[in-house]
């Protein structure tokens, strides 16, 4: 017995050991994306962390959104808040520049700067380092949730560390700025800015691992309304260096206040070891990414999973200090009494397949986030659209956090108020003054002919199919909850696409306020009723109900419609909007609209068309290169994509508790459930002889795996869930949950 027992004990062990000493972290590429349409950042950041200090190039425009892209040579700063893949400019808060003399600068807008090259850079997950060239120093960060850590090793033994708080570019403006050194080693101060996030401000208390020789202010010139005025925004700040020549600066912040940046700083980072920092936030992701184990597959693939992976857990954002203080909506500060707010909601992008990854890779974070949605609410007396840093920037359209809410119930996950999430949710959508949505519940759609004060890019036809598809979500919540009377009402409204489908054309088509659809209509053509697509897009935006979809246009409209939506490409002098890529015919993968558009083939029986056209995106859009995103990446959306479809599944309803099966990428992948359970997709590909000699590597373990060429796919024609073969061609949450084997032949 006791032979046994210690058998036991050395086999799990060394079980446990193994999965511990996969270093996931080191398997995280941030420098994909940030070449062509990512517009990522590659710099430090804990999961979900508050803090995203990265390099910025010190030049505005599209490409450089998030602060950095990759075919620059210049570093201007390193700056602690960044937006993951948006095409939004904004943020780039409190920048420091470590230099030495003379200073090496240019004409505004990059002013000081420094030359590097990637050849003397390194990054993963929770780390970057980088050598300025111009200095010769080198910087490593890394990062708390609500720190930032910073590591200079200079040339020599004196050093010079530039803080600017006037750096703004693109859409952001700088408009009060405050320095102060509060002892020997800190500093103090904040940046309030305007930008897509309004009014926002942001407080910072900076210690150095070593005593400040002197620092010198200078005021900065800042446009406030018809004069000028005058604030405290640069900081000259001088040190002697011990042997090393090393010099850590560690910056918390805040959006409640100076003593919230201060109580930051001490609760989080309250030494100056940079190694420990770094290690802590390997560890941090590590654990976050070892809850799905792929085996097999290139080592360009294991690492386009992992960095998509770990990009979906760089939003949300963390937006409270350690004490659970925030500022909210409204401008003021409130308490998060047991749990903790979030902020950097993308919901247009990530309602679609992140927040569902979530029920699985960060369930401990949910509840959070929908309290934090209540709590916007009443702040706000709307759910969020897209906000960050307690600003509502309403950009995009729908009321998305509904889906989110209303899956997470559907799931079972608590540690909300599912009374007051309800509420939320019906009175947002009940929001008439708002951007239409008067006018779809009288008429039925929202007409293009009729501009309200949040209409001004109208984008009428999306606006009604996404108001359809969360008054679904509605319905679906306050039914389980036996709120009847809700339902029924929000279950007649999730019908109202069906006002835009027009059968002349064949498409859904925009509709004036008297009825008549869109003359001279061109399903090809950009048009302001759309948001960022076309018709061809937005067609399939009924995740809701495909069925009703179907019978509607009639099955075989909707078989040719499908199989043209891949085939029918546009014209070659076409000129395309700059959210148009990763094209497939009319398919738009750079784009949201089309993300589950492939998975429409299991519902007409064609689902190795699935399966080809899912692992042709999955094989050609995400690659292990700089410009390896074919589109913005969105806060997470195009990477949960790719996540989940590489695992074999996809929501194509994001509240509808079912996923459709498609094409795994590996050939063994095991999702690791909170309760201790495992979920693990098996892959088997039967191929030729020859095929098989030709893609085949051997495992650790000796067994051989098939991996397929770029351009090929497999058809499987089976699939079995703890061996019995699957019914249809979907599996549910339940099933997941209950953990198993989905089984592939």
């Amino acid at each position: 017995m006791k032979k046994a027992l210690l058998s036991f004990f050395i086999f799990y062990t060394a079980l446990f050991s193994s999965a511990q000493t996969t270093d996931y972290a080191s398997l995280v590429n941030p420098l994909i994306g940030t070449d062509y349409k990512g517009n990522v950042y590659p710099g430090a950041q804990a999961p979900f962390g508050m803090v995203q200090l990265s390099p910025d190039n010190g030049q505005p425009g599209w490409d450089w959104i998030a602060g950095y892209f990759y075919p620059d040579s210049t570093i201007a700063g390193f700056s602690h808040t960044h937006l993951s893949g948006t095409g939004a400019g904004d943020l780039y808060d409190i920048s420091f520049l470590p230099v030495t003399y003379p200073l090496r600068e240019a004409n505004a807008p990059l002013g000081i700067y420094s030359l590097f090259s990637h050849e003397r850079e390194e990054c993963e997950a929770g780390y970057y380092k980088v050598h300025l060239d111009s200095y010769g120093i080198n910087v490593e960060l890394t990062a708390t949730e609500r720190c930032g850590i910073q590591r200079y090793t200079y040339p020599t033994d004196t050093a010079t560390v530039l803080l600017d708080l006037g750096k703004a570019t693109n859409w952001d403006a700088t408009v009060d700025t405050y320095i102060a050194q509060i002892d020997s080693f800190t500093i103090e101060g904040y940046r309030y800015s305007n930008g897509w996030a309004r009014g926002q401000e942001v407080y910072f208390r900076t210690r150095f691992s070593q005593p400040i020789v002197s620092m010198v202010c200078d005021s900065i010139t800042i446009a406030d309304g018809t004069a000028n005025k005058n604030v405290i925004g640069k900081a000259t700040i001088r040190f002697y260096l011990s042997n090393d020549n090393k010099l850590t600066v560690v910056t918390a912040i805040s959006g409640t206040g100076l003593d919230g940046a201060a109580k930051n700083l001490a609760n989080e980072a309250p030494h100056d070891n940079f190694d420990a920092y770094r290690t802590k936030t390997r560890e941090n992701w590590n654990s976050r990414l070892s809850r799905i184990e792929v085996k097999g597959g290139t080592d360009d693939e294991r690492i386009c999973f992992y960095t998509a992976l770990y990009r979906t857990m760089l939003a949300p954002t963390l937006y409270c200090d350690v004490d659970g203080l925030y500022r909210g909506a409204d401008g003021k500060n409130h308490k998060a009494d047991g749990w903790k707010n979030y902020s950097t909601f993308s919901l247009w992008d990530t309602f679609r397949a992140s927040h569902p990854l979530f029920t699985y890779t960060a369930p401990d974070c949910i509840a959070d986030m929908i309290n934090s949605f209540i709590a916007f609410y009443e702040q706000h007396g709307r759910l969020p659209v897209w906000n960050m840093w307690g600003s509502e920037t309403d950009m995009m359209i729908g009321y998305h956090s509904v889906p989110v809410i209303a899956d997470a119930y559907l799931k079972g996950i608590g540690g909300f108020d599912a009374e007051r999430a309800l509420a939320a949710c019906v009175a947002t959508a009940n929001s008439d003054s708002y951007r239409g949505i008067g006018l779809y519940k009288e008429e039925g759609y929202v007409p293009y002919d009729v501009i309200d004060t949040y209409n001004a890019d109208n984008w009428s036809m999306s606006r009604t199919l996404e108001y359809a598809y969360d008054d679904h979500c509605i319905a679906r919540m306050a039914e389980a909850m036996g709120r009847d009377s809700i339902a029924d009402i929000f279950y007649r409204r999730a019908k109202s696409y069906r006002n835009l489908y027009n059968p002349a054309t064949t498409f859904m088509q925009p509709r004036d306020s008297k009825g008549a659809f869109q003359p001279m209509f061109a399903p090809e053509e950009y048009t302001p009723h759309i948001c960022e697509s076309n018709a061809w897009h937005y067609m399939w935006s009924v995740q809701h109900d495909i069925e009703g979809l179907m019978k509607l246009m009639g099955r075989k409209v909707f078989s040719q419609k499908l199989d043209s939506m891949f085939t029918h490409s546009p014209a070659e002098n076409a000129d395309l909007p700059i959210f148009s890529t990763g094209m497939i015919g009319q398919y738009a993968h750079g784009n949201e609209p089309s993300h589950h558009v492939a998975y429409l083939f299991n519902r007409i029986g064609k689902p190795e068309r699935t399966q080809h056209y899912v692992t042709r995106i999955m094989r050609e859009m995400y690659r292990n290169t700089p410009d390896g995103l074919c589109g913005n990446e969105d806060c997470g959306q195009m990477s949960a994509w790719y996540v989940m479809s590489a695992m074999g599944f996809y929501p194509v309803d994001p509240c509808g508790g079912e996923y459709e099966i498609g094409a795994p990428l590996f050939p063994e992948a095991t999702l690791h459930l909170p309760d201790g359970k495992t979920f693990t997709v098996l892959c088997h590909s039967e191929r030729s002889e020859e095929s098989q000699k030709s893609h085949t590597q051997e495992t650790e373990k000796g067994s051989s795996v098939v991996t397929l060429p770029q351009n090929d796919t497999v058809s499987y024609r089976k699939a079995y869930l703890n061996g019995k073969r699957v019914k249809g061609t979907a599996i549910t949450h339940i099933e997941i949950t209950n953990g198993g084997v989905l089984e592939f032949k």
